[in-house]
């Protein structure tokens, strides 16, 4: 970080695109908001393991959330001196590089079309994961990139004229959202394209003939402090200074990652970070990750994803006809006593496991309720699963720290807490990507103070949990031999 003095009337604009909305948030030098603005946007589940996004409506949800905090300011928006980007790692979009034009709406993260594609890749799985720190996934971007180029005629048109760029949606917003119309790509979204080589932080030639990757089709592979151009917002001209994604930049949400904490994010997925500081950490099960580049010093971190958290829920609501019911779910963990035993493969096991196509299962009967209590709790054991893998490389944390929609249940804190056997502290601010970003924007190192203390949850005597979970995991290992 830098030592510049701080401007306290300067203002800081953060984007951060996520799954179900996006948002732009204004920060002070101080971790402050002074404006907020989101714009929902819409997931679309276009055929067995797929899932899609409009780039047309992503675009204009973030100008109209830009504008709206630009109202909101008024005056003071003149004192916006910087924005960053955090968006969806693994997402990707192909795209005409004259037009701008997407030519395949943006396949998700979630997204599992290419499975398929993988198997062949088996014997290279190893190489693949010590030149990238990612294991063989459809989740990330390389078969998905391959699977257009077969798949899309737009796309295969495009690579033949010379006209095609694909890469991560970071890459495609920036793109068509500020003035210089760059092709670059920031470390932490290059890196989930499984084409990144963590060491040499750049596209690997080995990894780009595996996949079949042109890297003529790639954008430029850059810092996560950059110069990427230029937002032009009504008369502002605001200079993009930072990209990354948006569980990266939740790690800094509170100012520098500390080692002694393991980072949880419960979003559409859920996932827990580790610091390894300067140097890449492999695990057999896990992953190795970048969270932030700046000239040559870079920081990585150890990694476990959960791919259903929120879409766990979305998936119970949808499979048992529920209305709204998040603001039922504070009291349905609080009377749940012993509910059945989800097994959760919404959109596929994620890390320590590695398997593309899980068959969800509940063990056991319950209510409605007891069941979507049931999907919560197996998000709970699955991220309790990923930190006793972390700790057969790293010293045991001293807390976690919670963020993310899902976070501000209390019933799921204090349950993780009573699991683990770990305090966890929730911030009053939920908006960890964005204040994360803010914090790397400001690019100073001074206080990054909370305005208001969050909520600690304290390790209780929960034998029933568990048990549930030593049940759990049981039952899950059967399935995954059976399978």
């Amino acid at each position: 970080m830098g030592n510049e003095p701080l401007n306290t009337n300067n203002l800081y604009l953060t984007i951060d695109q996520g799954g179900h909305s996006s948002r732009a948030i204004v920060f002070n030098t101080f971790g402050e908001q002074v404006a907020f603005a989101r714009h929902l946007v819409d997931e679309k589940t276009t055929g067995p393991d797929r899932v899609e996004q409009d780039p047309e409506l992503l675009l204009t949800s973030i100008i109209d959330s830009v504008k709206s905090v630009i109202e909101q300011l008024g005056e003071r928006a003149s004192h916006i001196v910087a924005a960053g980007l955090a968006t969806q790692r693994s997402s990707m979009v192909c795209w005409h590089k004259q037009t701008g034009q997407a030519l395949y709406p943006v396949i998700s993260w979630q997204d599992r079309r290419a499975a398929q594609f993988l198997d062949k890749l088996q014997d290279q799985a190893e190489m693949i994961h010590k030149k990238t720190g990612l294991f063989l996934s459809p989740h990330f971007g390389a078969s998905k990139m391959r699977w257009c180029l077969d798949e899309v005629p737009a796309v295969a048109d495009a690579h033949k004229q010379g006209q095609l760029i694909m890469g991560p949606l970071a890459s495609f917003l920036i793109f068509r959202l500020l003035d210089e119309k760059p092709v670059l790509a920031d470390p932490a979204n290059a890196s989930r394209t499984q084409l990144w080589n963590l060491v040499d932080k750049d596209w690997d030639p080995e990894l780009l003939d595996i996949f079949g990757i042109p890297k003529s089709c790639l954008p430029v592979c850059v810092s996560t402090r950059y110069a990427f151009g230029t937002l032009t917002v009504d008369s502002f001209k605001i200079p993009m200074k930072i990209v990354n994604g948006d569980q990266s930049a939740a790690l800094f949400s509170y100012g520098p990652l500390q080692a002694d904490n393991a980072y949880i994010t419960i979003g559409t997925g859920a996932f827990v970070s580790r610091s390894s500081g300067y140097y890449a950490l492999y695990g057999r099960r896990l992953l190795a990750g970048i969270v932030m580049q700046e000239q040559d010093k870079s920081t990585y971190v150890l990694e476990g994803t959960v791919n259903g958290a929120g879409s766990a829920l979305d998936w119970i609501k949808s499979e048992l006809k529920l209305e709204k019911f998040t603001d039922k779910l504070p009291a349905w963990l609080a009377a749940s006593k012993n509910p059945p035993i989800f097994l959760n493969g919404v959109s596929g096991l994620g890390a320590p496991y590695w398997i593309s196509d899980f068959d969800s299962q509940f063990i056991g009967d319950g209510t409605d309720e007891e069941k979507v209590v049931a999907v919560i709790e197996s998000i709970i054991f699955l991220l309790e699963t990923n930190l006793r893998e972390m700790l057969k490389l790293a010293s045991p944390p001293l807390q976690i720290q919670v963020s993310g929609g899902f976070s501000k249940l209390d019933g799921l804190c204090q349950r993780l807490s009573d699991l683990s056997g770990l305090p966890v502290y929730r911030p009053v601010e939920q908006e960890a990507t964005a204040r994360g970003t803010a914090f790397l924007l400001v690019n100073a190192k001074h206080h990054w103070p909370e305005g208001e203390i969050g909520v600690w949850f304290k390790p209780k005597k929960n034998e029933a949990i568990k048990k549930r979970y030593e049940k759990w995991e049981s039952y899950l290992l059967t399935a995954i031999r059976e399978q």
